[in-house]
């Protein structure tokens, strides 16, 4: 993908989450308008559920049946863990969630979003125990070009979890 193609449509997509900011009402709308759209325009095929796994099952101890919105996967292995909440919702309060995903999966990278505001997690601090604190946080509707760079990374072509 060309960067330059990438980001016109992130800045595309940044100006879609300011149109549709008072139209978003729930998690399913957030993630159809916003969330799925941003993962396409990263490289990802959100319609191959062996790339773009919705409702992944992550296991925790004695916890059966512990989904996660989405696990991106890349060469026959979990990349990328993805948790989804609505549109404007804090995300204070939801990284622990992930946390537990992280930890029971061979993923690289958590993000946590609620479709304007991403927070990409890894395990700097500890191997195989996700950061408390992101390394890389994005508005979409205020990106910066710097952030874009960051997230240029993340495109499924450029994709080398050493490298970011």
């Amino acid at each position: 993908m060309e960067k330059q193609d990438f980001v016109a449509r992130t800045k595309q997509l940044s100006a879609t989450v300011e149109n549709l900011s008072d139209k978003i009402s729930n998690e399913e709308q957030t993630k159809n308008a916003l969330i799925m759209p941003f993962f396409m325009n990263l490289g990802y095929n959100i319609f191959d559920p062996t790339e773009f796994i919705p409702e992944f099952t992550a296991d925790v101890g004695i916890k059966k049946g512990e989904r996660v919105d989405y696990a991106i996967q890349l060469n026959n292995s979990i990349a990328m863990l993805v948790e989804a909440k609505e549109l404007g919702s804090d995300l204070n309060n939801h990284s622990s969630q992930l946390h537990r995903y992280f930890n029971v999966t061979d993923a690289k990278f958590s993000i946590l979003t609620n479709g304007d505001e991403y927070r990409f997690f890894t395990d700097l601090d500890k191997p195989n125990i996700m950061d408390s604190n992101p390394f890389l946080t994005i508005h979409v509707s205020n990106i910066k070009d710097n952030q874009i760079n960051e997230l240029f990374k993340f495109v499924k072509d450029n994709f080398d979890s050493d490298k970011i």
